[in-house]
């Protein structure tokens, strides 16, 4: 028989993660909209006490040979989708200045040795908050990732790499690499004309000489959040900083175990990227249907689609689209926890969600009519922070390409 309840220890998890979008996120969301640059420690500091204690020991359970998820098969992943998606539903920009290592732990999980995921993050256990975050997207090369030109050259004396280039949008570059002793995993090319097969993940450490933040982003939404742009001039890290090997091996494909062992970090947090993104449109959904219902607008799922309003139509069809993409995203995490390959379904749930998300607050903002639109409400926010869920982690065009290439068998060279 299969069993939908969770643990209690999960459900208690929740009861509190709720209480914290609640009390701390929500009553600061437009506040921090409005101050796109001032950090919201007061989230900041109540979480890093938590997450600094969990990072330890889970570090103490892997040098034990431990496993790592307490929970089980078909519940760890699931139980993070569900505490990110209440947080979101809070706000998701101070939900993204979470203190952990984030996009740059998961590339350490993903294909770091046992040596580097203690070296790199047992920062992430002590001290004042910190921050990881990765670097791919540049000037040139967004989507089309073969078109990487930040390099990587080792230096045969030294026996260091040294690191040239420009990366922008990256996700708390700012505040791993300036405002706490944090990390960036950066994506650069040991060998320009070897395009995916030559590119390779380098940790970079915060204070590395030769690393600069150039540029803090002015976005349209998830303002609380830090994107900014990281030039590399000279950067020396150490060889033992690259993950993964530094050989240059083609596949049929044109990548390397390495490449596709941190394409595997996408895996795991595009259901992630899909929560954040249900928890904006819960929000909406939720705000619009209790505000109609104090006009007397209440779904009667009882009557046929062609005996609703117009109105009544679309609140169903925001309620279909919300949970159609949040099972997707479900099944993606649980199938991750069960250890089985969820490309396919990762990819679907992040498309899914970013659609549905943006037509979700879209269609509240209209409902509302000028109130909606107007400042008076976070409606308006929520659309805004909606937009980012299409485009990052890779855009709704790129997974659809994945899902389209799984689908039908087909390489990456056969289906561009």
């Amino acid at each position: 028989m299969i069993n939908f309840e969770l643990p209690e220890r999960i459900t208690n998890e929740l009861q509190m993660a709720r209480m914290v979008a609640e009390q701390v996120l929500r009553p600061h969301s437009r506040y921090y909209d409005e101050h796109e640059h001032e950090r919201p420690w007061e989230y900041i500091n109540m979480m890093w006490p938590v997450l600094r204690d969990q990072q330890r020991k889970q570090l103490e359970r892997s040098a034990n040979g431990q496993e790592t998820r307490r929970e089980g098969p078909g519940i760890a992943t699931v139980r993070l989708v569900m505490l990110v998606e209440m947080f979101s539903w809070g706000d998701a920009g101070q939900y993204l200045s979470t203190p952990t290592p984030a996009l740059g732990g998961a590339a350490i999980e993903a294909v770091g040795t046992p040596e580097q995921k203690e070296r790199f993050l047992r920062k992430f256990t002590e001290g004042d908050p910190k921050w990881g975050a990765m670097a791919m997207t540049e000037p040139g090369a967004g989507s089309d990732t073969s078109a990487i030109r930040t390099t990587a050259v080792l230096d045969q004396e030294t026996n260091e790499w040294v690191l040239n280039g420009e990366k922008i949008f990256c996700t708390n570059g700012a505040l791993a690499l300036e405002e706490s002793n944090g990390l960036v995993v950066v994506w650069a090319t040991v060998n320009p004309g070897a395009g995916r097969a030559g590119m390779k993940p380098f940790v970079v450490e915060a204070g590395t000489p030769g690393v600069s933040i150039a540029k803090k982003e002015n976005k349209l939404g998830i303002r609380a959040s830090d994107t900014a742009a990281i030039v590399f001039r000279d950067a020396r890290i150490p060889y033992d900083n690259i993950l993964g090997s530094a050989e240059v091996q083609r596949t049929d494909d044109g990548t390397t175990k390495g490449f596709q062992g941190a394409m595997r970090t996408f895996d795991a947090t595009r259901p992630v990227v899909a929560a954040s993104a249900m928890g904006i449109a819960r929000a909406a959904l939720e705000y619009t249907r209790d505000r109609l219902a104090e006009e007397g607008v209440v779904l009667d799922y009882t009557r046929p689609r062609h005996a609703l309003t117009a109105v009544e139509r679309d609140l169903l069809e925001m309620e279909a689209q919300y949970k159609a993409a949040w099972l997707l995203t479900l099944r993606a995490a649980s199938m991750m926890d069960h250890g089985r390959a969820n490309r396919l379904e990762a990819s679907m749930c992040k498309a899914r969600a970013g659609e549905a998300v943006t037509w979700i607050t879209q269609k509240a903002v209209e409902l509302l009519g000028p109130l909606g639109y107007s400042q008076e409400l976070l409606v308006e926010k929520w659309m805004r922070d909606a937009k980012i869920n299409d485009i990052y982690e890779g855009t709704k065009q790129i997974n659809l390409l994945i899902v389209a290439r799984s689908i039908l068998g087909y390489s990456r060279r056969e289906l561009k």
